[in-house]
């Protein structure tokens, strides 16, 4: 019933979904990089009431997104913006994931 009993019993309560954290050194233990990225976005939120309309809220939403993750991958958001935009019109359906942020070939 001490307080360090009650730590140990909770640690050994959630093992489980520490696990990989533990067995894995990349991961993070927290989400602080994610929310430093979405500082930006979250500052400036008031002004994003007036966006337009529910549909030019959304296409800023897609739009945020594609950015920070090409940002959290390490790539250029503008020049992978711009040659994925001119790679679309050629590109098969099924080969649509080559586009993603984290296959952009530097």
């Amino acid at each position: 019933k001490t307080p360090l009993a009650a730590a140990i019993r909770y640690a050994l309560a959630r093992i489980a979904r520490l696990r990989p954290w533990l067995d894995h050194g990349v991961l993070e233990i927290d989400n602080n990089a994610a929310e430093r990225a979405m500082r930006a976005i979250a500052l400036g939120r008031k002004n994003y009431l007036f966006i337009g309309s529910e549909a030019g809220g959304r296409a800023a939403a897609i739009a945020y997104t594609l950015i920070e993750t090409a940002k959290l991958n390490g790539v250029d958001p503008t020049a992978w913006l711009a040659d994925t935009l001119a790679r679309i019109p050629d590109c098969k359906i099924n080969r649509i994931g080559d586009l993603l942020p984290w296959n952009y070939a530097r």
